[in-house]
């Protein structure tokens, strides 16, 4: 079946112009502080100025179901036209004049990575940060699924999105229809972050400071208006409460949807957030215990530094408290492993995501029975139903591929001039959207020592990893566009 050029053309307008609906949000704090709105407003004009014509324009065309095809070009080329058209109010404001450096630190905002290449942060105008947090808050939930809430509007289903989406292990849906089980996801998204902005002005956050970090917190993004990031803020309450919210961004949203109906069995019953959990403490601890005779601080606040960078790290968030590549080898080596981890299907979270890692080990230990009892039908189980060994082929494939990309990535920047630390770290905290990696682009560092090029290649990665490899790299195949 032919690609339906047409209707696509019209939704990734229709992405443009949310693009630049989103850009007018970010004037109230440019007038307010005093700052020049022009940036946004010719921003916002020149991106509607083609959005809304391509949208309406190429919408005029017969209606018919989209496929998997479209879906994947729609996703991917949302997120390229909502970067490449992002990147604008920077250049325009002079906040980040260098084209390579915007186009990083946009796609980092809309994949919700989090690394970033500024090192001045707190100079930037207030209207050019809240639209680095408001980046990070739209790509979190996902730009196509804000979209497929308003598709049946225009005719035209969303389901083939939602799945491009969200590739490999899919939640229950809230609802039969995909446009209410987007608008539930939305308006819980919504509610959590004004409830995260309300607790972090109880505790003494401005305005501007609570509202920028609960975006990025629900978004697991990591910007955040400070440079020393959440270090900043000495409030043990503060920090608390980042990290239950961080928690929470890295849970499954289907889940806390029906745990917020009552229905609690749906969150006990759920083995992957059982493993969330169990994996979250028992790092925790991990960290917890070396630390003990590393930093003079009193116990609770060792505490408090373990649990904050373990829970960021494997939700990827990626806020810092501290310097975790200041604590040693083995520390080190543990974070870079949590890198690997990421956290509930159906959540912000970029990552591997831990229900993969569930299936895998479970196929992986139930083979060796296999291999005992040959001719016994043995399936790998989760929440008591079976696997179909679809999902168990895809999710072996999805872990070749990821460490097959980490390992060519690592090469390539090596290739491209950075030490070899800087270059397993960066390529590990991209594709995995964790923000802050190891070498020259830990916690306390940026992304602006690494070279255009690399700017580049890494920007690549972070796409790829928010969108899980295959709607992006399905792309290179000659099978995708081949007329079927």
């Amino acid at each position: 079946m032919r690609l339906n050029l047409r209707q696509i053309a019209s939704l990734l307008g229709l992405l443009l112009s949310f693009n630049a609906a989103f850009m007018l949000l970010c004037l109230p704090f440019s007038f307010y502080y005093g700052e020049d709105p022009m940036p946004f407003i010719l921003a916002a004009g020149a991106i509607a100025a083609i959005g809304v014509p391509t949208w309406i324009i190429a919408g005029k065309t017969e209606n018919r179901a989209l496929t998997k095809r479209d879906g994947y070009l729609i996703v991917t080329g949302g997120y390229l036209v909502m970067s490449f058209s992002g990147t604008i109010p920077y250049v325009l404001s002079g906040a980040i004049p260098q084209y390579s450096f915007a186009i990083f630190e946009t796609i980092s905002g809309y994949t919700a990575t989090g690394a970033t290449i500024l090192d001045n942060i707190e100079s930037l105008p207030h209207g050019i940060l809240f639209w680095r947090s408001l980046t990070q808050w739209i790509g979190g939930m996902g730009i196509v699924v804000l979209t497929i809430a308003v598709l049946p509007t225009f005719g035209i289903g969303g389901l083939q999105l939602f799945i491009a989406e969200a590739p490999g292990i899919s939640a229950d849906k809230l609802k039969p229809r995909i446009k209410d089980t987007a608008k539930r996801l939305w308006l819980l998204y919504l509610g959590f972050t004004v409830a995260e902005l309300l607790l972090l002005m109880v505790g003494g956050m401005g305005f501007f400071d609570a509202i920028n970090h609960s975006l990025t917190t629900m978004a697991s993004g990591g910007f955040s208006t400070k440079q020393d990031s959440i270090a900043y803020f000495q409030s043990p309450f503060i920090q608390y409460v980042i990290i239950g919210f961080m928690i929470v961004a890295g849970s499954n949203f289907t889940i806390l949807y029906f745990l917020l109906k009552g229905q609690f069995r749906k969150l006990i019953s759920n083995e992957e957030y059982r493993y969330y959990l169990l994996f979250l403490m028992f790092f925790a601890l991990v960290v917890f215990i070396p630390l003990l005779s590393v930093l003079p601080n009193s116990v609770e606040e060792i505490f408090r530094t373990s649990l904050f960078q373990v829970v960021s790290i494997i939700t990827t968030t990626g806020y810092a408290t501290a310097d975790y590549t200041t604590w040693g080898p083995f520390l080190l080596l543990v974070f870079f492993a949590m890198m690997f981890i990421g956290g509930s299907a159906g959540s912000t979270s970029g990552g591997v995501k831990i229900v993969r890692h569930i299936i895998l080990f479970k196929n992986s230990f139930l083979e060796m029975n296999r291999l005992l009892h040959p001719s016994a039908v043995i399936p790998v189980r989760l929440n008591k139903k079976a696997v179909e060994r679809t999902v168990t082929y895809n999710i072996l494939a999805f872990i070749m591929i990821y460490i097959l990309t980490f390992a060519v990535g690592t090469l390539v920047m090596a290739w491209l001039g950075t030490d070899f630390k800087t270059a397993f770290g960066s390529v590990a905290a991209t594709l995995g959207n964790v923000g802050p990696g190891i070498g020259d682009v830990g916690p306390a560092q940026s992304y602006a020592s690494i070279p255009s090029s690399g700017k580049w290649f890494l920007s690549f990665l972070m796409l790829i990893g928010r969108l899980e490899l295959f709607t992006v790299l399905i792309l290179f195949s000659i099978y995708f566009w081949r007329k079927q």
